[in-house]
């Protein structure tokens, strides 16, 4: 007895292998991409009100310089030490005389600690120094 199998008609069928290749391949890629944004950490800083404060972008080449309530200096989000913030702040100086620097200070951060850090930047030729505080929020009544 003879057995007669039928052929395919033709009919063209979707080959799934390489399509769940594709798929991880974006995947893995849009990972890889996400990761590799620097994250930045915010301080736990109280910047002090004023009714003079402007919003503004954060430029790339702007060098943060932080002091939080104990008098802790923070440089970015990294905890530095004050040789350390010295030595920075000469190297940014070497490269870039302009280099723009913004003080983000805690609002009970003592005053000497932030005198100190603009003695540093004036001492190292770095002049385009700012101090960075928020808006002054809107009281009841006004």
């Amino acid at each position: 007895m003879h057995v007669r199998i039928e052929e395919d008609d033709g009919a063209a069928e979707v080959q799934m292998a390489p399509l769940i290749d594709c798929v991880f391949l974006l995947l893995i890629f849009f990972l890889v991409a996400t990761t590799l944004k620097k994250i930045e950490k915010e301080l736990p800083l109280q910047l002090p009100d004023s009714a003079a404060a402007v919003k503004r972008r954060v430029e790339e080449n702007l060098l943060i310089i932080g002091v939080d309530e104990s008098g802790k200096l923070y440089l970015g989000a990294e905890a530095v030490s004050l040789d350390m913030l010295h030595r920075r702040l000469r190297e940014a100086a070497a490269r870039n005389p302009s280099q723009r620097v913004r003080v983000d200070g805690d609002r009970m951060t003592r005053f000497q600690d932030v005198v100190h850090i603009l003695d540093l930047c004036q001492f190292e030729g770095l002049r385009n120094v700012g101090i960075h505080t928020r808006k002054e929020a809107e009281r009841p009544g006004r």
